[in-house]
């Protein structure tokens, strides 16, 4: 998965940190439009070797990446429910309290760019919706304290959000060491499968137009000599 990864970071111009437990901390949302599931992954790895030769620590949770039903029908802001746009916030995030309750990564330190679904309904709007660039307490947090929760609901209103209590308190405990060597900054990076999915098909398309007209020409080209 790390070559996978360092590929789509070469694509796309996205830094990687090799250093000693600097952690890199990646979303996944997936191909699919379906509301109110866990069905996205955080991916996070660290290099855990103080040699020249990186030896990754790799590990994946289940998370959402898009808000639950329930703040799709009922948006706390007038132009629609925040979606965060696939991208790489590099320093935005920050250990602070999400809603001043518990220790969280938390949209502190820039800006990202959500996507307002504003027609109020149950589907997820990737594409019709307005762009916006802002402070938005875009948030990486928990829904229930320390067990897993199946329906997403209220529990995110477009923050990235953790299924299972005690791996998001794993999850904090190695912020804490990059905290402690890198300073109250990190980087977060969303990809979107449904965007790569459609970007890696027109590739295909064009590719096999392309290969198309080359055979077709050559063949028209052979026709035509043997013709002669």
């Amino acid at each position: 998965m790390i070559g996978k990864i360092k590929s789509i970071a070469r694509e796309k111009g996205y830094i990687i940190y090799d250093e000693p437990y600097r952690l890199n901390i990646w979303g996944f949302r997936a191909n699919t439009e379906k509301p109110n599931s866990f069905d996205d992954e955080l991916h996070v790895f660290t290099n855990i070797s103080k040699t020249n030769i990186p030896n990754w620590a790799y590990l994946v949770f289940k998370i959402t990446t898009d808000p639950g039903t329930y703040w799709l029908k009922n948006p706390l802001n007038p132009q629609g429910t925040a979606i965060l746009k696939a991208g790489q916030y590099k320093d935005v995030y920050r250990i602070d309290k999400h809603r001043n309750k518990y220790y969280a990564l938390c949209q502190r330190n820039g800006k990202v760019t959500v996507i307002r679904d504003y027609d109020r309904d149950a589907v997820l709007d990737f594409y019709n919706g307005r762009e916006q660039t802002g402070m938005f307490g875009i948030n990486i947090h928990r829904a229930r304290k320390d067990r897993e929760t199946y329906i997403v609901d209220k529990y995110s209103a477009g923050c990235q959000v953790f299924k299972n209590g005690r791996d998001f308190n794993f999850f904090m405990k190695l912020c804490e060491v990059h905290r402690k060597l890198y300073g109250n900054k990190f980087t977060y990076t969303l990809i979107d499968k449904r965007v790569e999915f459609r970007n890696k098909l027109k590739k295909i398309t064009i590719s096999s137009v392309l290969i198309g007209l080359l055979f077709g020409g050559y063949f028209l080209v052979t026709h035509d000599d043997n013709e002669k």
